[in-house]
């Protein structure tokens, strides 16, 4: 136990934590892409993939917990190494920005820290609905008379707002940003990265976050526009 504390008090260790929760970060993310792109299916599709989620609490919790924590440790070890690195060069480079570092590095803490505020509108906004209540009432009835929340319906009116979709997309946009640099970093501090081949993680990583990107924008823009809209 002591030389795991040990190491993850080093620099190292917390680059090996940020590594891992980052990777199972960028699995979340993927994963919630792939079902909030349903509401292009329409209606039935999304609603039908919200029903199976919240008919099984006890793994939706535990997910979400382990969310929690898994983005708790890595906020946590970026600060850490943040901290380290200003003990480890108390001094600012003379024209105040690293040698051969990109925005997005020299962004990451920044970045990651209004990510995390957004996911916490996010969560209040669409989860609790402690933000819009009128969510709660957004319900449709089926065939068999029973009903189910109608999160289509949710979807469409949240990003109805236009200062909802612009901090949405504005968020999504440093979400991404985060991810240009944090994919390629994962990489290199979990010893997989090389100068040979550098230049394509890099690649693959600029284009994963783009296309992320293009796809959890795509949403409020279709509503915005008009593309998606209530169906009866």
């Amino acid at each position: 136990m002591n030389a795991i504390l040990r190491l993850y008090r080093s620099s190292l260790g917390k680059k090996y934590v940020m590594a891992i929760t980052g990777l199972a970060l960028f699995g979340f993310v993927i994963g919630h892409l792939a079902g909030n792109l349903q509401v292009f299916l329409g209606k039935e599709y999304i609603n039908q993939y919200a029903q199976l989620l919240h008919s099984k609490p006890a793994l939706i919790w535990t997910a979400r917990i382990g969310l929690l924590v898994v983005v708790g440790l890595h906020i946590w070890s970026a600060i850490g190494l943040s901290r380290i690195n200003k003990k480890a060069r108390p001094f600012d480079y003379d024209d105040g920005k690293p040698y051969k570092a990109s925005y997005a590095s020299r962004t990451m803490l920044m970045s990651g820290l209004i990510i995390t505020a957004f996911v916490i509108f996010h969560l209040l906004h669409y989860t609790t609905q402690s933000i819009d209540t009128s969510f709660r009432d957004l319900e449709e009835t089926l065939a068999d008379g029973t009903t189910r929340h109608d999160v289509y319906a949710m979807l469409v009116h949240g990003f109805s707002h236009i200062g909802v979709s612009i901090w949405y997309i504005f968020s999504m946009g440093l979400l991404c940003l985060h991810l240009s640099h944090g994919i390629s970093s994962m990489f290199q501090s979990l010893g997989l990265k090389s100068a040979a081949s550098e230049v394509l993680i890099n690649r693959i990583a600029y284009t994963l976050s783009g296309l992320i990107f293009l796809g959890y924008v795509s949403i409020p823009l279709a509503v915005l526009t008009g593309f998606i809209k209530i169906q009866s």
